[in-house]
This record gives C-alpha cells, structure tokens and sequence, in this order.
C-alpha cells in the first residue's frame, strides 16, 4: 500500500487493550512507546496482537516541539 502521509513508522505491538468501544494499542517505535486509540472493530479487522508488524502513520495539521 502507497501513502502520501510522510510521517511513516515502523513498529511492533506491545500491548492491546479493549474496551467496549475502543482498544488502545502500544506500539515500540524504536524504543519509544507510542499509543493508538482506535476502535475495536478496526483491531479486531487488522488482527493487532502483541508482536504484531505495524507502521504507524501520522497525520495531524499541527505538530508541537519543546525542549528542555
């Protein structure tokens, strides 16, 4: 699959946790732990479990960077 979106990250899941409307997926991006909210119904159609192959795309009309 081709995408236009730049911010493009490769992963593995850490952990899916679900609730009734929304799983909350933790992925390892290089060490760092990013978290998806998205629903159930999407986790359950990608079948994300722990060790899962993902990339993790961004796409957000505002990025924010601080230092120190």
């Amino acid at each position: 699959m081709k995408l236009s979106a730049r911010n493009q990250l490769a992963g593995t899941v850490t952990e899916v946790n679900k609730g009734a409307a929304i799983a909350n997926v933790a992925v390892d991006v290089g060490g760092q732990r990013i978290v998806s909210s998205i629903t159930v119904e999407a986790a359950d159609e990608l079948g994300l479990a722990q060790g899962s192959a993902v990339t993790v795309i961004v796409k957000a009309s505002d990025v924010i960077l601080a230092t120190g």
